[in-house]
C-alpha cells in the first residue's frame, strides 16, 4: 500500500516564502477546498492519507514534501533553507518514526524536498536558493549503504528542481528546458512543457497516472498525446504560494 502524509492548509498561509513570485491574496477557504480535493484524488488511487493538522504559526506547512525525504530504507529529514521552515520538519519527523528508520541533514548543509528528484536508485538534487552541495554531501554519506548514485545539478530562473522537471512515466519526465539541461538525465526520454506554460512542469506520478495543475492545457495535451493518463487538479491558490501538485504530499510504501 502506498502512504501519503498531507497537512492542512495553514491560516497564516498569505504570510508564506516568496522567491520568484510578486505577492498576491491567497483565499484562505478556496485553499482549503483545493487541497481537500487534492487529498480526495490521492484517495481515489488507493492511497491511505495521514492528513496532519494545520501549522497555524508556519504559513508554508503545507508543502510537506520540502521536509522530508522518504525511500524505502530510510526517511531522511531535511534542513529547509528558509529559516522560517526549519521547525515544519518536527511533527514530519514525529509521524514518520512509525514508518521508517530516521536520518537528518545538519547544519550548515539545508536542503528543501522539492529540490530531489528520485528515479530509481538515482537521486538528483538541485541546486537552488534552498539547497546546497553540503546536503548532496551529507544525502550520499547517509546513503551510502543502501545503493543510490546522488547527482547535483544546477537550475536557473526557478524555485525548486521539481519546479524544472519531474517524472512523468518509467522512462520519461517532462521539463522546462528554459530552467534546467535536459542533458543531466541521459538515460531518459523527455517531453518539453509548452513554453507559454513555464510552471507547468511539476506534475506527480502515482501508479501510472499524472496529478497535473489544470491550469496549463497546453502542456496537458502533450502528455496525453505520449499516452499518458492526465488527472487534472486545480491548485490555483497554493501556486501563488509557489506549491505545486508534488509539494503537497510525502508518498511511499508502507
Amino acid at each position: 500500500m502506498l502512504t501519503a502524509i498531507t497537512r492542512q492548509v495553514s491560516p497564516s498561509i498569505n504570510q508564506c516564502e516568496l522567491t520568484y513570485l510578486e505577492r498576491q491574496p491567497i483565499d484562505f477557504e478556496l485553499a482549503q477546498d483545493q487541497h481537500e480535493k487534492y487529498e480526495d484524488v490521492l484517495h481515489s488511487l488507493g492511497m491511505r492519507v495521514i492528513s496532519l493538522t494545520a501549522e497555524a504559526d508556519l504559513p508554508d506547512s503545507v508543502f510537506v514534501e520540502d521536509t522530508a525525504i522518504v525511500l524505502d530504507e530510510v526517511a531522511v529529514i531535511t534542513r529547509p533553507g528558509a529559516d522560517s521552515r526549519k521547525p515544519e520538519i518536527f511533527s514530519i519527523a514525529n509521524t514518520l518514526s512509525s514508518f521508517r528508520k530516521l536520518d537528518y541533514i545538519k547544519a550548515p548543509a539545508s536542503l528543501d524536498g522539492g529540490d530531489v528528484l528520485v528515479i530509481g536508485k538515482t537521486i538528483f538534487i538541485g541546486f537552488s536558493s534552498r539547497s546546497n552541495y553540503l546536503a548532496l554531501e551529507q544525502m550520499r554519506y547517509i546513503l551510502s549503504p543502501y545503493g543510490y548514485t546522488i547527482k547535483g545539478v544546477e537550475t536557473s530562473g526557478c524555485l525548486h528542481l521539481k519546479s524544472a522537471v519531474t517524472q512523468v512515466a518509467e522512462k520519461t519526465i517532462l521539463i522546462n528546458p528554459d530552467w534546467i539541461d535536459k542533458n543531466n538525465f541521459p538515460e531518459m526520454d523527455y517531453i518539453k512543457i509548452n513554453a507559454s506554460e513555464p510552471f507547468s512542469a511539476n506534475v506527480l506520478l502515482i501508479g501510472k497516472s499524472v496529478i497535473f495543475p489544470d491550469a496549463f492545457p497546453n502542456t496537458r495535451k502533450r502528455l496525453q498525446a505520449a499516452g499518458i493518463t492526465v488527472i487534472p487538479v486545480s491548485v490555483s491558490e497554493l501556486a501563488k504560494a509557489e506549491g505545486g501538485v508534488t509539494c503537497c504530499s510525502l508518498i511511499f510504501k508502507s
